[in-house]
């Protein structure tokens, strides 16, 4: 019976590392698709609402939609001029990454050492589940056992510890 139990967790744990790969790869897919229609939305007219949300004050280091300062005015003024242009979202983008530098993007971008930010929180995540799934059954099978096993009967008391105990007993009563 412990072997069938064995292999019906060994195949659930399959189950689970076969639905971990899917999540997996389709969140790569997600990745590689979004970058795809957000070059589609840079060829529409950029605004800088849109862009403020996007992009970091590099002096506070805070969201341009935000920040006060004076170095944020100046990034403001920067891109109402690049709009006027008429340049799209990824041109003003880059224009920005040009002039003060990567950091001033809001989001790191998705490629080289910065891609461990879009891959490693679903996959900590995703380890966290797998670990609870195969956990949590092996712990309810132990308390299990634990709870079906015989409770041996505590130790009888010492007829001299009895006879203390009950005179303590009723001196507090």
């Amino acid at each position: 019976m412990a072997r069938l139990g064995a292999v019906v967790v060994s195949v659930a744990a399959a189950a689970v590392l076969s639905v971990a790969l899917a999540a997996v790869v389709s969140v790569a897919v997600a990745a590689v698709a979004v970058p795809g229609s957000a070059a589609a939305a840079a060829h529409s007219r950029a605004s800088l609402t849109e862009i403020e949300n996007d992009v970091m004050c590099v002096a506070c280091h805070e969201s341009l939609a935000v920040a006060q300062s004076p170095e944020a005015y100046s990034e403001r003024n920067y891109i109402r001029t690049l709009i006027l242009q008429g340049e799209t979202r990824q041109q003003i983008e880059n224009n920005l990454v040009v002039q003060y530098g990567p950091s001033v993007l809001a989001l790191p971008p998705a490629h080289g050492f910065n891609l461990l930010v879009y891959i490693v929180p679903p996959l900590v995540l995703l380890l966290g589940i797998v670990t609870l799934v195969l956990t949590i059954p092996r712990w309810r099978e132990r308390a299990r056992r634990s709870a079906a096993a015989p409770r041996a009967d505590p130790p009888a008391l010492d007829p001299s510890d009895a006879r203390r105990l009950d005179e303590d007993l009723a001196r507090r009563v």
